[in-house]
């Protein structure tokens, strides 16, 4: 049997060359068999087991949100304030859809995108922020019902308006930044066909 030659192979253009690399990791790959271990299954299977704790941990990061607005409330809107509460919105949006919330995540970023791009923080309307976590709190709270999805969309729509409106008028002095904010995000949307 005559061996494979393992040097990368070379295709030459006019202005450039391809080189593609020798496939060296399929000698090193087999099929699986039944009865193998499926880290994918084991993966799920401790997320099943964490589930009835999901409820608990997003009422958590719920409260630690509202934290965050007390001291708002308290101290005033300024880089420390506006980071705590900035960090409670972007766990909520990071893990909304893990803990069994996905409705969560567009009220979470809103948030996370007033916070973040709002060039002079002290300008940033409470109660603006009032209303954002007072919804997230409410679609937290209300999830098992039957209505939630279409209540919560409605939230993240009106609320998603309202924060895009301020940060183009709060922007409007940097057209070039606003453009770059209001590129559509990378992330699909939720319910969005995979």
């Amino acid at each position: 049997m005559r061996k494979k030659d393992s040097s990368p192979s070379v295709a030459t253009y006019a202005d450039h060359e391809v080189i593609t690399p020798p496939h060296k990791l399929r000698h090193a790959v087999r099929a699986a068999e039944d009865g193998d271990d499926d880290p994918v299954a084991r993966a799920e299977a401790a997320l099943a087991q964490l589930a009835s704790e999901f409820d608990t941990w997003m009422h958590a990061e719920c409260e630690r949100l509202e934290a965050g607005r007390q001291n708002i409330i308290r101290q005033g809107l300024s880089e420390k304030t506006c980071r705590e509460l900035f960090r409670a919105a972007h766990d909520i949006r990071g893990e909304a859809a893990t803990f069994g919330f996905p409705a969560l995540s567009g009220i979470a970023e809103s948030l996370c995108r007033l916070l973040e791009h709002t060039p002079e923080l002290a300008r940033i309307p409470l109660k603006l922020v009032d209303q954002h976590v007072d919804a997230l709190r409410a679609v937290a709270r209300e999830y098992h019902r039957s209505d939630l999805a279409a209540v919560a969309g409605q939230l993240t729509n009106r609320l998603s308006a309202v924060t895009e409106e301020f940060l183009r008028h709060e922007n409007s002095f940097r057209p070039d930044y606003l453009e770059s904010i209001s590129s559509p995000s990378l992330a699909p949307a939720a319910g969005a066909a995979q």
